[in-house]
Formats: C-alpha cells, structure tokens, sequence
C-alpha cells in the first residue's frame, strides 16, 4: 500500500480548500484596507478557484487508480505523527482507495459547481468574501473525513464538518430562525457524536488502534457484546450526521441557511457521511447482525418519515429536505443489507448528490426569480418564465422518482430490489416509500411550474443569470446520466476490494417484473399527485380544517415534541433533581458543617476574652473540679 507519482499529492486534494479558508478567514480581516477590500470584492473567486483545483486533482489520481489493478488500488499517505500517548500512536495518515475516490469526485465536483452557483446567488451579500471561507473549510473537513486512515481522523474531518454546517447555516445570524437552526443542528449533532467517540475509545481499548486496516484484521477476535456495542454507537453517529430517526428533527431547520448551502450539506456532502461511515465500518457490521438489523430498521423508518413530510411541507427547500431524509434511508438501507447492499448504497449516494444538488439549487432559482418567496402556494405556471430552471429541475425530478433510463432509476430500483431479496417486508415498505415519493415530488413540480400562477402583481418572475443556470445545466445532465456507472456492474466491481464480495440472494420475482412493479407504484404516486392538486384550485395559504394526518406532517410527525418529551424534559428534570441534590444535600453537609464549627469557635471565642481574671477564674474553677474529682475517689 504505497505511494508513488501523483498520489504524492494526495494531500493537496485537502490542503487547497483550507489554504482558501485561511486566506479568506485568517488571512484577509488582518490585511491594510485597501488589500482587503480587494480581497473581499474578489474573495469568492479564490474560494472557487480552490474547490475547482482540487477536483481537477481528484479527477487526475481517480484515473491514475484506475490504471492499476484491482488489488492495488490502495494508497497510504503517512504525513506525520498526529499525537503519541502511552501504547496509543495516531498518524495524521491518507487512505486512497475505490470509496475515497468516488466520494472525492462528489465532494469536489459538486462543490465545486455549487461554488459557481453561489457566486451569482450570494452577489449582493456584504459578507461574500467570509461565505466563500465557509465553503471551503467546510469542502476541506469533508475531505478530511473521507481520506483519513484511522478513525480519529475521520472523527477530526466529522467534528470540522459540524461547525462548518454550524456557520453555514446560521450564515444569517440577524434573523433568529436561522441563529436557532444552527444551533439546534449543533447540539443534535453532537448527541451523534458521543456515539461516534464512544465507538473509537473502546476500539482502542479492545484492540489498541483505531486504523481502519487494524481493525478489521482484529475485529473477528472481539467478543459478540463488545462488537455490537461498536455496531449500535457507530450508528448512533451515523444517525445524527445524516439526519436518521431518531436524530432528524434539525434537517428540515436548517433550511433557513443560503440555498447553495443547503445543496452543499444536504445532497452531496454532510448528510451523507452517515453512509459513508457505516459502509467504511463494514468490517464491523460483517460481524453483528444485530447492529445490521438495526441499521435496516432505523432506515426503514426514516425513508418513510421523510417522505411523509415532503407531502405535506409547502416551503419548496423544506419539501426537498424531506425528501432528502427519505432517500438518505434508502441509502442507509442498502448499507444495512451488507455486502449486497454495499455498492448500491453509495451508487444511490452518487446519483442522489446529482439530482438533488441540482434540485436544490433550481429551487434557489426559483426564489431567486420570486423575490425569496419559499412558498410554493405563491408560485405556479413558472415553467414559461423560468424555462431554463424547469427543465433542469424537471431532469432532477424524473431521476428521483425514478423514471426509467434517468439515473434514480437505477439506483433506487436496485436498493428496492435487493431489499426484496433479502427480507419481503423491509422490500415492501421501500417500495411503499417509492410510490410517496412519486406522489410528493410530482405535488411539488404542480405547485412550482404547473397549475395558475398565482403570484402577487409587484412579483415579476425571471431566470437566473448563467453563472447560476450553468451548474443547473451540468448537474442536469449528470441526473440523466448517472446510471452509466452500473454498467456491467461497473460500480460493483469497483468497490469490491473496500466492501467485498457478495453472491446476491434470488429476489422473489424476475428482475424486469421487479422493475415493472416499481415503476407501477411510482406511477400511481404520480397520478394521485395529479388528481388531488394538478386538478384541483390552489389556495395562496395553507388550509387550516384539515386531517389529523396532515396535521402530524406539517408539525414534523412531532419529531420536537417526542424529542422534547423523551429526551428534553425528561433530562432537564434529571440535571433540576442533581442540582437540588447538590444545594440541598451536598452544599447543605458542607454548609451545615461549616456552620457548626462556625457557632462552636463563637462560643469559644467568648471563653478566649484577653482578661486575667477571668483565666484565673478558669483556672481556680478547674482546681476546684480535680479537687472534687479526688475527693469523690478517695470516699469510694
């Protein structure tokens, strides 16, 4: 596992964006005026310029790994020493393989695209310059994540992407939607991230190290308790990062960040490092069925929940975040399946990130051209006025419901498949799950392009300049043609040195009827969308007297309220009991003794007077009582 050639610049693919957000957050408040205001009106440039550099790289070490054989498509980068501590050693250390590869080719591809984008979207914000910073810090602990050779150092890459999507989001600070969004999406993050810590500490102390190829020589001589501990924390990790039951509420929130942001976290990037870790933790679930099962079961959940609420959000970014937690589950799902389901998760990942991102970012089109409405009530028949954004948002759309021959189709139907195989109930609620999404993306494609406009007089739609229109083009294509990668189980074959291989379990129908019934079902989404909102009058506000289902939806299935009755309350009376604990009973022994000594060192104090009469008195007082004293014996 050596390098060699251009893999020596394996750390440049990182170091780039963090040279971007030094310059732009370090380096650039300190410079005289006059340079840093050259510096902010062209900081936006240098931030692109770093994420583009650094896919061009990506691109260059993916086709060199593809010229080497299957078995030596591995390459280790030691840097340096990270920290030494007693028996533990942790390098700053680079693992390049077929995974790292393609996420690097995500990252940085569509970031950087999204980089370009926000150039036009973010053009009159004072605070470009220091947006553009975020950006890269948040491409560059990404990209940490994904290349470290050992769990700490992907930790260091996890924890750099949850402040990252902490100023992202709240990048807006004046409104405090966006301060509270941020905030919460901090503090569920880290409810993950004590399960993800808690995972690499008994790692060391079961065997030592936390390197990836360590561990799964080692893991087979771990006992059953001890690996599926590892299995349920390192899901709990996954959980919060991409925003899985029961760790999802802070998603949907975190649409009051700028729009390329939520391209950037929630299609191709943050919420998907969830998969990614459970996909690169293989080794681990290979061995705990029950962590695998429960990795299934928490997916499960999720894809439905998420689709749910996409049918009932009218906020156009809240919608797609939905949907984004639905398909993050289907994802979640085919890694849950092991090995067979393994190189479908990440095909998924790979085709969502296109058509998502792309989705995102016609949906900051939209705004863009709305005067910043989000409101889809407030839209209709944009597809005349913005046709540039309709059709390649249209492209997205046929992807992910999985029309066939767009990139969703494969992937998805795949996930869907290979879930039928393996357990009929868990492949029926996905294929459930296909058929809300039809039914909820072909509502949002009424509400936005479709139907009677029904915007306000003082609202003028129009397209969105090239710069932003650009990206919608190229992320457009790449929804249509993503499915090129399974290819003569391409994808498969690529993946099968990190993730294995796997003899795939007979479905319970032939494959084109599997795929016949999927399309079926999805069609049927599509009509029910048709029937009750393509044909029917759309109010400008919400209906009130609706259905307590619709109720539950709108409010998130209650994810607050759940979380606020298990976890919130239940916790704020745990810390109010231990606090009154603490005045009352500990402070109350410190106190209460230090009040006794206190009251006693009176009392003696008054004995201690300074006067010679008064010891002499003392002093005849206890002659008189050894007198008595001897008196009373001698009697005796």
């Amino acid at each position: 596992m050596g390098a060699g050639g251009v893999f020596d610049l394996l750390w440049l693919v990182i170091a780039l964006p963090v040279l971007g957000a030094v310059l732009l957050l370090g380096v650039a408040p300190f410079l005289p005026p006059s340079l840093r205001a050259s510096v902010d009106k062209h900081g936006h440039l240098v931030g692109t310029a770093m994420a583009a550099l650094s896919f061009v790289l990506s691109l260059v070490l993916f086709v060199s790994l593809l010229g080497r054989d299957a078995e030596a498509r591995q390459v280790g980068q030691q840097l340096w020493t990270w920290f030494e501590t007693g028996s533990l050693t942790v390098g700053m250390d680079l693992l390049y393989d077929p995974l790292a590869a393609l996420f690097l080719l995500l990252i940085t591809g569509v970031g950087s695209l999204i980089h370009v984008y926000a150039i036009g979207y973010m053009e009159h914000d004072p605070r470009r310059r220091r947006f553009f910073g975020y950006l890269n810090l948040f491409v560059a602990a990404m990209l940490t994540l994904v290349l470290s050779a050992n769990f700490v150092g992907l930790f260091l890459g996890w924890e750099g992407v949850g402040l990252a999507s902490y100023l992202l989001i709240g990048f807006w600070q004046h409104k405090p939607s966006a301060a509270a969004a941020a905030k919460k999406a901090f503090v569920i993050n880290r409810v993950g991230d004590i399960g993800l810590s808690l995972a690499i500490a008994l790692m060391f102390a079961t065997f030592g190290t936390t390197d990836f190829g360590a561990v799964s020589e080692l893991a087979g001589e771990a006992d059953q308790g001890t690996l599926n501990a590892l299995g349920l924390l390192l899901l709990l990790g996954a959980c919060g990062k991409s925003a899985q039951v029961p760790l999802q509420s802070w998603l949907l929130d975190a649409m009051e960040g700028p729009t390329p942001v939520s391209a950037l976290i929630h299609a191709a990037t943050m919420v998907t490092a969830g998969v990614y870790l459970v996909v690169r933790a293989n080794f681990i679930y290979e061995l705990t069925p029950v962590a695998q099962t429960a990795v299934v079961v928490v997916a499960t959940v999720t894809l439905l929940w998420g689709a749910i609420l996409g049918c009932a959000k009218d906020d156009i970014k809240k919608a797609l975040a939905g949907s984004t937690m639905s398909q993050i589950g289907y994802m979640m799902l085919a890694a849950g399946l092991g090995p067979v389901g393994y190189p479908f998760a990440i095909f998924h990942l790979l085709t969502h990130g296109f058509f998502k991102a792309n989705m995102f970012l016609g949906a900051g089109s939209v705004m863009h051209g709305m005067d910043d409405d989000v409101d889809m009530r407030h839209y209709g028949a944009l597809n005349k006025t913005m046709p540039v954004t309709f059709l390649t948002f249209a492209m997205g759309y046929l992807a992910i419901i999985g029309f066939p021959g767009f990139s969703g189709f494969w992937s998805k139907d795949k996930i869907i498949e290979s879930a039928l195989a393996e357990n009929l109930v868990i492949g029926l609620l996905a294929l459930l799950g296909a058929g809300i999404t039809g039914f909820y993306m072909t509502r949002l494609m009424l509400l936005t392009f479709f139907t009677s406009k029904r915007w306000e007089k003082d609202v003028h739609p129009h397209e969105s300049p090239k710069v932003m229109t650009v990206p919608l083009i190229v992320l457009a294509a790449l929804s249509v043609l993503g499915g090129v990668l399974l290819l003569g189980d391409w994808i498969v074959t690529w993946l099968e040195p990190v993730t294995g291989h796997a003899e795939h379990h007979e479905p319970p129908l032939p494959a084109i009827v599997i795929t016949l019934i999927i399309t079926a079902v999805v069609a049927l989404g599509v009509a029910a969308a048709w029937f009750l909102v393509g044909r029917r009058e759309i109010p400008r506000e919400a209906p009130q007297d609706v259905s307590f289902a619709t109720r539950a939806a709108r409010a998130d299935l209650y994810g607050d309220a759940i979380n606020d009755a298990v976890v919130v309350r239940p916790g704020a009376g745990l810390v109010g009991g231990l606090t009154a604990f603490d005045r009352r009973g500990v402070d109350g022994a410190v106190e209460g003794g230090s009040l006794a000594v206190g009251g006693l060192s009176s009392t003696l104090r008054r004995v201690q007077n300074g006067f010679v009469r008064s010891y002499a008195l003392s002093l005849l007082g206890g002659a008189l009582l050894v007198v008595l004293a001897l008196l009373a014996v001698n009697l005796r």
